[in-house]
């Protein structure tokens, strides 16, 4: 194997961490950020560009830095190694309510695409980088951008969305539709297209917006039952305005209501 063989083991349900086992000289990759805590002997280090560029020289430091800017992530990525004479351990967190979700890429063929901000950490050797959507349809509509995440390597990865995790796999030619931010991960032989709703009063008052992800087998994929962006709104919906109010809470009848108290003044 070309990564670093870690184990692991999952604490918690909708808060989850990660604990990584570290053997003697062994290392793993994590955003910056990630870390929740870690063992004494173990020794952290910021590296410029994705996890697998450190041996690559400036030119390949710097396209891995190209690709996660492209991508919206930091610059800099961090590693965590055991220098001690015995096992250590080092622990990682979910940034909101859900699920972490193991992956061993040599297991998977050796590369995942996933979206921007579902990956956590990673065995030290797996390449984290940029997968380009071969339509230009599925960049331009697809809700979360052009540009989605490609781990490569053979070792184990940690993804991490929000809600409930469902894993599907599907049978060469099986079709599946998916709301555009539901769709966390898929293997790379997955089919991945977008396409519009079809109706024009379905697409504007159904709540679900314009497009939807295709996805089509053979291949697995991961979808998660709430996307943090859908969470957002919620939350922003709910907090209190200016005024003290509920921005949100009832149905239009509520902005009537606010109006007759003076709210608008």
């Amino acid at each position: 194997m070309n990564s670093h063989e870690i184990e692991y083991k999952l604490y918690g349900d909708d808060m989850q961490f990660v604990e990584i086992e570290l053997d003697p000289g062994e290392s793993t990759i994590a955003e910056a950020g990630a870390m929740m805590m870690q063992e004494d002997g173990i020794e952290m280090e910021t590296i410029f560009g994705d996890g697998a560029s450190s041996d690559k020289g400036l030119f390949g430091k710097l396209l891995g830095a190209g690709k996660r800017i492209l991508t919206g992530e930091s610059l800099f990525m961090t590693v965590f190694t055991n220098q001690s004479p015995s096992i250590k351990h080092v622990s990682f967190a979910a940034p909101y309510p859900g699920k972490i979700i193991p992956m061993d890429l040599s297991e998977l063929g050796g590369k995942v695409i996933c979206q921007k901000d579902a990956f956590l950490c990673a065995a030290k050797g797996v390449a984290v980088g940029i997968e380009f959507q071969r339509r230009l349809g599925a960049g331009f509509f697809g809700g979360e951008g052009f540009i989605m995440q490609k781990l490569e390597g053979d070792g184990l990865a940690f993804l991490h969305a929000g809600g409930t995790i469902y894993r599907r796999e599907l049978q060469p030619g099986e079709r599946l539709k998916i709301d555009t931010g539901c769709l966390v991960a898929m293997t790379r032989d997955i089919d991945y297209n977008i396409e519009y709703v079809g109706k024009i009063k379905t697409a504007f008052f159904g709540g679900e917006g314009l497009f939807f992800a295709t996805v089509q087998g053979p291949g697995t994929v991961w979808v998660q039952s709430l996307p943090f962006s859908r969470l957002a709104d919620r939350i922003f919906a709910s907090a209190p305005s200016a005024g003290g109010k509920s921005r949100g809470e009832g149905s239009i009848l509520g902005g009537i209501g606010n109006f007759f108290d003076g709210d608008n003044d």
